[in-house]
């Protein structure tokens, strides 16, 4: 947060490998920062951040309009293919302390494919991350975006209908979370709709937080 009529929100990405974690960066960026392809390995292979650009009107408070600004750190995806988890671990806790030490983080955004069920070890890997670099308050700032979210329109499924039959897993790590979600669309003709729609929603959660934010030394 900056003055009363600009809103600052710092978010970072986790999530394994080919998650969408880069492409979502750049949705919720309106731009196109961060690299993004499909590949057979992990693409990013840095920590990254980008800015928005300034975005008027987006909210009132108290009266007055506010503009809102969001600053997005993309980190490495684990397993990485390239890279080992203390690698990962070490950069992403550098880039924690450099880009948001003072500033201080709003939210953890926790990339999962919607297009893939979530369970065994290997997704537990990013939510490990989450939590020894976030500390034992994590639960208070990590939300869920589900990408490839058009796949279960294609199959016929509604998000309730979507959450209803997910596994124990997931319900377990939605509900210690408290049921922090947003589903993301690939569709261009709503890219912008869909852009402020997940924008609102993140900057409800972070109202529910009372705007708290953790500091890295």
């Amino acid at each position: 947060m900056t003055d009363s009529n600009k809103m600052i929100i710092n978010l970072a990405l986790f999530g394994r490998t080919q998650s969408g974690k880069s492409s979502a960066g750049n949705i919720l960026l309106g731009s196109t920062d961060f690299h993004s392809r499909f590949a057979p390995c992990s693409v990013t292979t840095d920590c990254s951040l980008g800015r928005s650009c300034h975005l008027h009107s987006f909210m009132r408070r108290e009266g007055q309009e506010i503009t809102l600004q969001v600053q997005v750190l993309d980190t490495p995806g684990y397993p990485h293919s390239k890279l080992s988890m203390s690698h990962v671990k070490q950069e992403v806790k550098k880039a924690l302390a450099h880009h948001f030490g003072q500033e201080g983080l709003h939210l953890a955004l926790l990339i999962l494919r919607a297009d893939m069920p979530f369970y065994g070890q290997e997704e537990s890997y990013p939510i490990q991350l989450i939590q020894e670099l976030l500390g034992d308050t994590w639960k208070n700032y990590t939300a869920i975006l589900f990408t490839h979210a058009e796949k279960i329109e294609d199959a016929g499924f509604s998000e309730n209908e979507y959450l209803h039959d997910a596994s124990d897993t997931l319900l377990t790590l939605l509900s210690s979370i408290k049921q922090r979600y947003v589903f993301l669309y690939k569709k261009e003709n709503l890219f912008n709709e869909q852009r402020r729609k997940i924008l609102e929603r993140i900057v409800e959660f972070i109202k529910e937080n009372h705007y708290q934010v953790l500091t890295f030394k």
